[in-house]
């Protein structure tokens, strides 16, 4: 029993100083849409504070000219501890034509989730990993790591559906030129497989400030419509 205590606290002293000391805290980053090369709405990340938690947000909004033959008003949020162990994922979708309306709760005791379509009013459980994250909190997941191109962070994400085995890589390091002026990052690629077999869609492209911090200042990820790219325009 003594070995077997000491060896998860050898684990856990790893993890801990393989990670950044801040692995998720308050911040607000606003950023410009472009969708298949037209400037498509906009988008908030935001991190607040919620008791001994904290709670992800964000939202994607399609412009006047967009919406006119594809509206998108999508908004997300995940509520994590302080070490982005997600307890509960919430998602409403609305482009254009398709509607999701989901929620999802995690248990790392039984290594459970369950999930519950507000649409349908279906509940469905499912089983999980300890490295398991949803769409929100992985990002902050990957943030704090120690990246360093060659790297290949494995892990899983629930979707509130299925879970999906997730490989991110380290790829290089690149300045880009931002709204915001010219910034060194280092990019991150992700790929989603599901019993060995890849995802078409998601599989998001990130540009990580080359920092402590690794905010997102540019995101990728192809949808089912096109290619849709987040470029940080603010933080407030």
């Amino acid at each position: 029993m003594k070995l077997h205590a000491l060896l998860i606290q050898s684990i856990l002293f790893v993890l801990i100083w393989c990670s950044s000391a801040a692995a998720i805290g308050p911040e607000r980053l606003v950023y410009d849409v472009s969708w298949s090369g037209l400037n498509a709405g906009s988008a908030v990340l935001e991190v607040a504070a919620q008791g001994d938690d904290f709670h992800i947000l964000n939202t994607i909004t399609s412009n006047s000219f967009v919406s006119v033959f594809f509206r998108i008003d999508d908004r997300s949020e995940s509520v994590v501890t302080r070490t982005v162990k997600p307890k509960s994922f919430r998602e409403k979708i609305s482009e254009g034509r398709f509607r999701a309306h989901r929620e999802a709760t995690f248990n790392f005791t039984s290594l459970k989730a369950e999930s519950k379509d507000l649409l349908s009013n279906t509940v469905k459980r499912a089983d999980i990993t300890a490295r398991t994250y949803d769409n929100l909190s992985s990002i902050y997941f990957l943030r704090s790591h120690q990246l360093a191109p060659g790297q290949t962070i494995s892990f899983d994400i629930y979707d509130t559906k299925q879970l999906w085995k997730a490989e991110a890589k380290v790829v290089h390091r690149e300045e880009i030129t931002t709204p915001r002026g010219k910034i060194k990052t280092i990019v991150v690629t992700s790929q989603l497989t599901r019993d060995g077999v890849p995802a078409k869609v998601g599989n998001p492209t990130f540009w990580f400030t080359d920092d402590s911090q690794h905010i997102p200042v540019r995101i990728k990820t192809q949808l089912k419509v096109g290619e849709i790219t987040l470029t940080l325009a603010r933080e407030k």
